[in-house]
């Protein structure tokens, strides 16, 4: 795919959602590392309920660490893997009481340190908590990559390298966004919709239904 084509597509993304955000509820960086610590394998909807629950209760490391990990199992056990992810929010609120005064870093090596934090959670706080333009690569963005031709790669990795290269400079900001939606509700995993796709003309997959 060329620079012309992929500059369009961008476009046409930022022309009908001018200002995407993520679909979690947040109010603070920690609550959003919370929330995407809890996101994986799991939908936003899904999180969004156990965590009006928990910031309710509990929204700060310290606080965290006073309810205490069964209140926080309890809390949380609609989310799928909550054991695990419990523990590791736990670990991770210790983690930033001990080292970094009870405040999310603003910095990936620290952030990816945090037990449960991996590279895709670490660009998503960057991104939406700072600003940064990172984009953090999902199974949505990986498949909208690949199939589309915007920028393909075998692994999320490599999308991540190769968006970061191709996507023009003043669409880095929201271009996570606006793919994840993208592939979210209209280019899906195994129904995508080509007949309401936006940028179905820009886009070089192979299969696509013909209209």
């Amino acid at each position: 795919m060329n620079k012309s084509k992929r500059t369009e597509i961008f476009e046409i993304l930022q022309k009908a959602n001018p200002s995407p955000t993520t679909e979690l509820n947040f109010s603070s960086p920690f609550e959003l590392l919370i929330s995407v610590i809890l996101s994986a394998q799991a939908t936003d909807v899904g999180v969004n309920k156990a965590t009006a629950k928990l910031f309710a209760l509990a929204n700060s490391p310290r606080a965290i660490l006073e309810m205490g990990l069964p209140a926080l199992k309890a809390t949380v056990k609609t989310i799928g893997l909550y054991n695990t992810k419990a523990s590791n929010i736990m670990k991770t609120c210790q983690m930033l009481n001990e080292k970094y005064g009870g405040q999310v870093p603003e910095n990936r090596e620290a952030l990816e340190s945090l037990p449960g934090v991996g590279r895709k959670t670490a660009n998503v706080v960057l991104n939406t908590a700072f600003g940064h333009p990172t984009i953090a690569v999902d199974t949505h963005i990986f498949r909208v990559s690949n199939r589309t031709g915007l920028a393909p790669g075998k692994d999320v990795v490599a999308v991540e390298n190769r968006l970061m290269k191709f996507v023009p400079e003043q669409f880095k900001q929201d271009a996570h966004h606006w793919l994840i939606l993208h592939g979210r509700y209209t280019c899906k995993a195994r129904t995508p919709l080509c007949g309401e796709c936006s940028i179905y003309d820009h886009c070089e997959w192979k299969e696509k239904k013909n209209f």
